[in-house]
């Protein structure tokens, strides 16, 4: 017979980017750790080893279960950077995936792509779609000497009040901001 366990993780798609969401509860770290993991983790306590491997062996079953049924999903800090990077760009939520404090070395400030498309707005203000199907927007009034055109080298980095400086093909930098 089956337990009914009270944890889920959701998986949230935006834009095409699968980001888990964990639940936290009293007893877990930042990232928040299911009750089907500490389940495992619960049998290591246990001194006979035929009762351990029979616990394992009992919760392993049930954490691959849910994995399978996608109760629960399982990300490594690869595939949080992949998330990070393709959301560069947009406020993310406060939540344990996105906002590890002690973790700054998954922080993405600064990104390099190529152009898919370029074009101009009717003001003649940029307008650019990245490989990975970023869209990204002018914003400031700054004027650029340069054809739009696809295969450009766009550099992205952080500026402030939520806006970000692009710099086409090492040229001066722009004000953009990314739009859905």
């Amino acid at each position: 017979m089956h337990r009914q366990f009270g944890f889920s993780v959701v998986l949230v798609s935006m834009l095409g980017i699968g980001t888990a969401i964990m639940a936290k509860d009293d007893n877990t770290a930042a990232l928040g750790r299911p009750k089907l993991f500490e389940d495992v983790v619960a049998c290591k306590l246990i001194e006979s080893p035929e009762q351990r491997l029979a616990c394992y062996d009992e919760k392993v079953v049930t954490l691959d279960q849910a994995q399978k049924s996608k109760e629960i999903v399982l990300v490594d800090k690869t595939g949080i950077k992949e998330a990070k990077r393709g959301l560069f760009g947009f406020t993310l939520p406060k939540i344990g995936i996105f906002s590890d404090d002690d973790d700054n070395e998954n922080e993405i400030t600064e990104i390099e792509a190529i152009a898919k498309s370029a074009s101009t707005l009717e003001d003649g203000k940029w307008y650019i779609v990245l490989e990975d199907g970023a869209r990204w927007q002018q914003i400031d009034n700054k004027t650029i000497n340069r054809k739009p055109q696809s295969g450009l080298k766009v550099s992205i980095r952080k500026a402030a009040m939520g806006s970000y400086f692009v710099n086409i093909d090492d040229g001066p930098a722009i004000r953009m901001k990314r739009i859905n």
